[in-house]
């Protein structure tokens, strides 16, 4: 794995936990040579995560819209930074640069792009890893919601599967390079 593609919050939330949840995250993948591509904010988490992965010495590529550019406050100390015309192309640009998807906390735009990555797996558009690194349990509603379409059948099990969760970057990471796609119809019978 050369770069992983990271959503999380343009804001910092309440809990400490996340922001140290950037840091750990970005010196995790920084010593394992492991690149990142994220929304190019300098704010919120996304500031943290890359402020945190240039200091420990890694590459890191921020794609941001440029209607975006002045709100988010774009990083201008980044590795690289793309500014395209739209949210559609910075979507895919971060997918077609990356070699998994994790989110960390964060508001609508995390759970859309993490939610369009899987959906992309599901769909067998990439084969790629999608995990959330669930930080003081923020994510259990959301897993609680997936069981819930898993048990009344809107998800194959196989599917639900595909979502790898961690609490621990170095965990999260491990899970990542076991992964393997599940090879099967996305339409239940």
């Amino acid at each position: 794995m050369k770069t992983v593609c990271v959503y999380c919050g343009s804001n910092v939330g309440v809990r400490g936990e996340y922001a140290d949840a950037a840091r750990k995250l970005a010196r995790h993948l920084a010593s394992e040579g492991v690149g990142i591509v994220y929304g190019g904010a300098s704010k919120g988490l996304m500031g943290i995560l890359a402020d945190e992965m240039l200091a420990a010495g890694g590459k890191v590529v921020g794609v941001i819209p440029a209607a975006l550019q002045a709100r988010e406050i774009a990083h201008l100390g980044l590795t690289e930074l793309h500014v395209v015309n739209s949210m559609h192309e910075r979507k895919a640009m971060m997918a077609e640069s990356s070699d998994g998807f994790v989110a960390l906390p964060g508001g609508f735009g995390t759970l859309e792009e993490i939610v369009e990555a899987l959906t992309w797996a599901q769909l067998r558009i990439h084969e790629k890893p999608c995990g959330l690194l669930n930080i003081s349990g923020y994510f259990d509603g959301l897993l609680r919601y997936l069981d819930h379409a898993e048990a009344e059948g809107f998800l194959r099990p196989q599917h639900r599967g595909m979502l790898v969760v961690a609490e621990d970057p170095a965990d999260l990471m491990r899970k990542f390079a076991e992964y393997r796609a599940p090879v099967l119809q996305k339409w239940m019978t």
